[in-house]
């Protein structure tokens, strides 16, 4: 990967910057994605904030040696305090869990109100980011899945909008947690990883099942029911028995 071409996942957060924007690339790395996005003249600027020294001076250097230095300004700093209010319309974050990208924007929400989307890429947890942008007033516009490397990825898209209009027609919880587009499409990488997940989490059951009885315990045993009914639903019911 470089500033010619990108990952598949990188690739696919790029697909849906709108060509024009002011970007914040958040915890950029490498700058790729910013340097990418200028390089083919998708963007007019660029901020790509990085929080830690190493990654930081990577950047800058990718930066400089493509001559981007008046489009891509790389800056050190936590989150979206390497931004101004008003200075992008468009904010991608990725390769991050999906606690920390909805802490970030909670962090920052005071830099959001000129931002027309968000672009949105968790490793993990992308039911967090649903729930942020939900109590936010974002409405989820689009999301992709696709896998990489034998790793699963979530691509989340939001603009300010109607943030209840993509669980219309599905029970909240279940779009939630796997994703109201995603499970309307219900493609295969979307399969695999529910399989691993309800997997997973019937494995936890059966540990929990040998534990000593508790009210957290039983707690827990209760919420990882729910959500193997849940995923089971959206995988169609299929191999319902949660032995």
């Amino acid at each position: 990967m470089n500033t010619d071409k990108l990952s598949d996942r990188l690739a696919t957060v790029a697909k849906y910057v709108p060509n024009g924007v002011k970007l914040a690339d958040i915890g950029s790395d490498h700058a790729y994605l910013p340097c990418f996005l200028a390089k083919n003249g998708s963007i007019t600027f660029a901020v790509a904030g990085e929080v830690v020294e190493g990654p930081f001076q990577s950047a800058a250097r990718n930066v400089q040696s493509e001559g981007l230095a008046d489009i891509v300004s790389v800056r050190l700093g936590d989150g979206l305090e390497v931004i101004e209010p008003g200075e992008v319309n468009c904010i991608t974050i990725a390769g991050m869990g999906g606690a920390l990208i909805a802490n970030i924007l909670e962090l920052g929400k005071e830099k959001l109100p000129t931002v027309e989307r968000l672009i949105l890429q968790p490793n993990i947890s992308a039911s967090t980011i649903r729930k942020w942008l939900l109590e936010h007033q974002w409405e989820l516009v689009e999301e992709e899945i696709l896998e990489e490397d034998g790793k699963i990825y979530e691509v989340l898209v939001a603009e300010k909008g109607e943030p209840l209009k993509p669980y219309k027609n599905i029970q909240r919880e279940l779009g939630l947690l796997v994703g109201p587009y995603l499970l309307n499409k219900k493609d295969e990488t979307f399969q695999k990883k529910w399989r691993m997940e309800k997997e997973n989490w019937k494995r936890i059951y059966s540990q929990l099942e040998g534990a000593a009885p508790s009210a957290e315990t039983e707690l827990k045993k209760q919420e990882l029911l729910d959500k193997i009914k849940m995923v089971e639903e959206a995988l169609g019911n299929e191999n319902s028995e949660r032995s």
